[in-house]
């Protein structure tokens, strides 16, 4: 495998746009066969769930759909004491991180005399998870989900995962589970696993939202069912870029680049560099090191790097950074004499990692910050998954007689310019109660600065 090197300056625009674009043009032209799989499980339900399993897993269509409770019995005994050690050492990594963002209760505010608002969060319903199988198993995907979920007390935790011939779903992924709080897991994968989640079948409860990345038929099954479930951030193919002066080891450079290409042939994986030494460098030990690679890890490579993956060449490491952000990429590496500074360029990325001393494996996995990120560009308004994904907020306010008689004049102003007659009337017309006091608010707001604290009426 050879992995091409090309100054920016000289790809052709279209070219540039392919790039840039990445595997959503591929989601595009897979759209009809998802909706056509969405279709067929909100028409039959269980029965479309079983023969999928059938056709896409080889897997017996008596098997059941539901985990049996036995299987997260024995899932722990069919794993190493190492993995078990990994999985509850970075699981309480991920724990950490995610503690403090939980906010609670509710923070009153006085906006003006006699008006009173907080804002009130609390957790969402249902969550699914989806954890992809088709490329290896992904314990690690749902431990980044599911814990913000657990955390922000989201009541009814649900896993969706293709199994393997025999009906069962990954062992790790099944123990994960438990140290997560998911007890519901069901045996169903792609495309058909999100129409299952979003419309409910007769074993599978419908969800309010549902996570997690997968292939590009996941990505179009996501687009295709967002007006019936919040599928959260945009969380397709894999995709990184290394952004580098001359500074870094190439050897290095290059075990890195494998990283997110070997997820599979619709990944994404630049070396960004100003260096043409460090680019030919990286390019010698990329051709070297995936010829070792095992199958089907290698072809994914080759393919990647035939595709959506390569060296480019810039002037200097503020063009390369400009790049980086018109990227926008899920995950970026920075390797530079001063990251720090590189950093300050830096304004879209899903995670970014400085220095020489945080391979993407290490974020992927046991880091603690949640490595479950917004692909295909949408890191420009998206984040990583954190707390605040599984809670919602409401709006809460309260006023005094005096504090609405001095807004509904405004109020009413505003009703007669935008034609809403019902609105001003709602105004105009109101009257005091008469038997109410005017300093008279319910007790038992659990702020120390709600209307009841006196800060409502000085």
């Amino acid at each position: 495998m050879k992995v091409s090197i090309k100054p920016w300056s000289e790809i052709d625009i279209d070219s540039q746009n392919r790039l840039l674009a990445r595997s959503q043009i591929d989601i595009a032209e897979v759209s009809e066969a998802v909706g056509k799989i969405i279709n067929e499980v909100r028409a039959h339900g269980d029965r479309a769930i079983r023969e999928m399993n059938q056709r896409f897993d080889g897997v017996n269509p008596d098997a059941p759909i539901r985990v049996p409770e036995h299987h997260f019995e024995e899932a722990g005994t069919l794993l190493s004491k190492q993995v078990i050690a990994a999985l509850e050492y970075s699981i309480e990594n991920v724990r950490r991180y995610h503690a403090d963002q939980a906010p609670s209760g509710m923070k009153w505010k006085q906006i003006r005399r006699g008006i009173m608002a907080a804002e009130r969060t609390g957790p969402i319903d249902s969550v699914g998870f989806y954890v992809p199988r088709s490329r290896g198993s992904f314990p690690s995907m749902l431990y980044m989900m599911a814990l913000p979920a657990q955390i922000a007390g989201v009541k009814r935790l649900v896993m969706a995962s293709p199994p393997d011939p025999h009906g069962r779903v990954d062992s790790a992924c099944l123990y994960a589970a438990r140290l997560c709080g998911v007890d519901e897991v069901y045996a169903m994968g792609g495309a058909q696993a999100w129409a299952a989640l979003a419309y409910g079948t007769e074993t599978v409860a419908r969800v309010d939202k549902c996570l997690g990345p997968g292939s590009k038929y996941v990505a179009a099954a996501k687009r295709l069912l967002s007006d019936v479930l919040d599928c959260g951030l945009p969380a397709g193919p894999s995709e990184s870029i290394i952004l580098a002066d001359e500074s870094p080891d190439a050897l290095d450079v290059a075990r890195n680049l494998l990283v997110e290409a070997e997820h599979g042939s619709d990944s994404s994986a630049l070396l960004i560099t100003d260096s043409p030494e460090l680019a030919h460098k990286a390019s010698e030990w990329l051709s070297k090191l995936t010829e070792v690679l095992p199958e089907p890890r290698k072809t994914f490579v080759e393919e990647v790097f035939s595709g959506y993956g390569g060296i480019i060449l810039v002037k200097n490491i503020a063009e390369g950074a400009e790049l980086a952000n018109r990227f926008a990429t899920e995950h970026l590496q920075i390797r530079t004499a001063d990251p720090f500074a590189t950093l300050k360029l830096i304004r879209h990325a899903g995670e970014i990692l400085l220095g020489n001393n945080v391979p993407f494996s290490a974020a992927n996995y046991s880091v603690g910050a949640n490595a479950v990120l917004p692909t295909g560009g949408s890191a420009r308004t998206w984040s990583g998954v954190s707390v605040a994904d599984f809670k919602k907020r409401n709006s809460v306010i309260i006023m005094s007689e005096e504090g609405l008689d001095e807004l509904r004049g405004h109020a009413a102003s505003l009703a007669e310019y935008e034609e809403f007659p019902a609105h001003q009337r709602a105004l105009n017309d109101w009257k005091p109660a008469g038997d109410t006091p005017d300093d008279s608010f319910p007790d038992g707001c659990p702020s120390d600065n709600g209307p009841d604290s006196g800060a409502f009426r000085d």
